[in-house]
């Protein structure tokens, strides 16, 4: 193996024991509100492995390039490295509010600074961005398609829900937080 593919091995095991982490040592305690994920955090569960090993799958018994050189492997191992790290330090900011699953804190505030002043939903966007790494990395279309598209979706779906109970908990306060920021992608979407 060259270093690129080390580099990518460990980030990919980085990301996998990451994810594995946060799913064991985040979920909410026992006083939250807990009846709002209506199963977001299993279909994740599903859609990120299928659509690690689909693209990786894919990648090896198909030949989609995005790009001749080898320039695509890099820009896909920085956003697959940048996604991890940026999702961490995310988490990390929201402390106790943070879990795995949908949830609202007895306490729970609105976090409205550092990535949030922009983006709503920060730790999602780099975890797509890990994805799209993913994708380019693997350097082929149809993968690209399925390292991306299965999270997406998900996210998308998971992120109706947690608005939701966002709007529940917070009304007007979350609704005109919601109209001054971005879903995933700041000042576009």
């Amino acid at each position: 193996m060259n270093p690129l593919q080390i580099l990518f091995t460990i980030s990919m095991v980085a990301w996998f024991l990451t994810e594995i982490l946060y799913k064991n040592m985040l979920k909410s305690g026992k006083e939250d509100s807990k009846d709002k994920d209506k199963s977001t955090l299993n279909i994740l569960w599903v859609a990120i492995p299928f659509s690690i090993a689909a693209s990786v799958t894919v990648s090896n018994i198909t030949k989609f390039p995005i790009a001749e050189g080898i320039w695509i492997l890099y820009l896909g191992e920085a956003f697959i490295l940048i996604g991890i790290v940026f999702r961490y330090i995310i988490i990390r900011s929201l402390g106790k509010y943070f879990t795995v699953d949908v949830t609202i804190k007895q306490d729970h505030q609105i976090k409205k600074e550092g990535f949030y002043k922009y983006l709503r939903h920060p730790s999602y966007a780099f975890s797509l961005l890990t994805s799209l790494g993913l994708g380019l990395y693997l350097n082929n279309w149809i993968s690209l398609l399925l390292a991306f598209l299965p999270p997406f979706l998900a996210f998308i779906y998971r992120i109706k829900i947690e608005e939701q109970a966002l709007i529940e908990k917070f009304g007007e306060e979350y609704l005109e937080y919601r109209r001054t920021t971005k879903k995933l992608i700041p000042f576009i979407y």
